[in-house]
């Protein structure tokens, strides 16, 4: 159905042409989904836009061929491939969101696809989408066809952005990462919608990914991608039990797995012997009762419900559950951001609660208490550098003089591996492990004695993963630090955390020792996220 053959695309930048896709040869059969894998940088995106040919303005197909059934992509006009896009090739892209428009409803989007691609007419283009809707199992959907992007779901916006791609029956679906940001269980039920709907409708699919145990679950093929090169291809199986290429052993040793350890997806010259953290037997953060209320447009909506918990010193807790079940909410009041309901926060015996959250910027006990937000991008101030996001709290909870601080954050820097000469750029000159790595060193600048860590490592790939989870058990060995982990990925709070605490509807469903919890858990909420995550084939010994 489709054959790449030498493809070549390049940008022009201010120090010249750059190659982000060197001669990639790749064929895709009918009824197969192929999986594209490899880190950020390695081309995987920029293949499936110029085979869409949706490049970015600086972007170029400098040479090779793009073959479609029997047409030329590269060679096709642009009326041509305006009738191909969305008829016989559609896209789901990365962020649903972004790809939705925010003010207009959802409905009147695949509207516009079906009167551009399926002639339908004004009369039958509600009903085709409401059916459109249906066809990705949203609930009520003619309700949802009157809504906003805004009032949706991630998980809903998804299957939004999946029925405007499959509304017009195309041959080729190409999925651009459609489950990063979501949770385990929505992310298994979007992807085992896609795949029973390419199945269903003899399509073919290419699935860029950076999650190995995903494209081994639902890929027929893989392809690994580096430095804009196709480096090996191969069955799931085969590719990752018995990996050829040196870069497809250091993704698969990178990816975390049952029985595996933090240090164990380093490379084997860095695996040094990790110390053990001390966990005192006494609780640092203690939780009780704890509700929060939020006044909904009809009726109030509780977030949190009553729920209970203790956190010891040198502990690091990992807490888990879907989206929606109100872990970043706990998260919030107990970093003092947002105000509880009801119910006591105590933090080294002292209720926290009883100080409005408003007013805890000023408390001598904010140093005590940092975060390490989700998104490192949105988390910093875009003009500042990275040596100004790093100084700002030691410059607002500590008396250090302006010569003093210059000298901690070179030491924090040190402490988090971060170079000093990326110590002047901007957020957006950093990767994503070097912004993950400023963001931990702000939080910890100050000494505090509890962090919360919310999905530190959600957006990067396996191998920058693996040196952040190494950085973060390090510091917890060498700093005493007490953690509480929130996370959707099983895989890493297993390798990460001490005990786990399991919340569903606002509520704790299961809370104990890692080993139990994951091992043998007592409630079936907790079997079903275990049993949503995707783990490829590899070997619990992998070197």
């Amino acid at each position: 159905m489709l054959s790449l053959k030498d493809l070549t695309v390049s940008f022009q930048t201010r120090r010249g042409s750059v190659d982000a896709v060197r001669g990639v040869n790749l064929e895709l059969g009918r009824g197969e989904i192929l999986g594209i894998v490899g880190e950020s940088g390695s081309g995987k995106s920029v293949t499936s836009y110029a085979l869409m040919r949706i490049l970015d303005q600086g972007g170029k197909i400098t040479g090779g061929a793009v073959n479609y059934q029997g047409v030329d992509l590269h060679a096709a006009s642009e009326n041509a491939m305006r009738d191909i896009r969305g008829r016989e090739i559609s896209m789901i892209f990365q962020n649903p969101r972004a790809a939705l428009n925010p003010i207009r409803k959802v409905g009147h989007q695949l509207e516009d696809v079906l009167r551009r691609h399926a002639k339908a007419t004004r009369y039958t283009a509600k009903i085709e989408a409401i059916r459109a809707l249906e066809a990705v199992q949203i609930h009520d959907a003619e309700a949802r066809y009157h809504a906003y992007p805004f009032e949706l779901s991630g998980g809903m916006c998804q299957r939004v952005v999946i029925a405007i791609a499959l509304a017009c029956d195309p041959k080729l679906l190409v999925a651009d990462e459609p489950t990063t940001g979501l949770d385990i269980t929505t992310q298994k039920a979007v992807m085992d919608l896609v795949s029973t709907l390419i199945r269903s409708r003899d399509m073919s699919s290419i699935l860029i990914t950076h999650d190995l145990g995903l494209a081994a679950q639902y890929c027929d093929r893989i392809a690994v991608m580096k430095d804009g090169k196709i480096v090996e291809t191969g069955p799931p199986d085969s590719l990752f039990l018995t990996p050829s290429h040196p870069y497809t052993r250091k993704l698969v040793n990178a990816t975390p797995r049952d029985g595996a350890s933090v240090r164990s997806l380093l490379p084997t010259d860095k695996r040094t012997p990790l110390a053990a953290p001390k966990i005192s037997s006494k609780p640092l953060l203690e939780v009780r009762d704890l509700t929060k209320t939020f006044q909904g447009k009809a009726s109030p909506v509780q977030a949190v419900k009553g729920i209970y918990f203790k956190i010891h010193e040198g502990q690091c807790v990992g807490l888990v559950g879907e989206s929606g079940c109100g872990k970043s909410t706990t998260s919030s009041m107990l970093v003092r951001l947002a105000d509880p309901t009801s119910g006591q926060i105590l933090f080294d015996g002292e209720d926290l609660a009883q100080t409005p959250a408003q007013s805890f910027a000023r408390d001598p006990r904010r140093s005590d208490i940092q975060m390490v937000f989700q998104d490192a991008t949105d988390s910093f101030n875009p003009r500042h550098t990275a040596k100004q996001s790093i100084a700002e709290p030691l410059s607002r909870l500590t008396s250090l003089k302006k010569q003093e601080r210059a000298q901690r954050v070179k030491e924090l820097a040190d402490l988090v591996g971060l170079p000093h000469p990326l110590l002047n750029r901007f957020p957006h000159q950093l990767s994503g492990g070097q912004k993950a790595r400023v963001g931990i060193a702000r939080a910890i600048a100050v000494n505090p004695k509890f962090i919360v860590l919310d999905e530190p490592t959600a957006a990067l790939d396996v191998s920058i993963q693996a040196v952040v989870l190494n950085l973060l058990a390090d510091l917890r060995a060498k700093l005493g630090i007490t953690c509480l982990f929130v996370s959707h990925d099983l895989h890493v709070v297993r390798l990460l955390c001490d005990h786990v605490i399991v919340m569903k509807d606002g509520m704790v469903v299961e809370q104990g020792p890692t080993k139990t919890v994951m091992g043998q858990p007592s409630a079936s909420y907790t079997r079903q996220l275990l049993s949503a995550a995707p783990s490829p084939p590899i070997a619990a010994n992998a070197a």
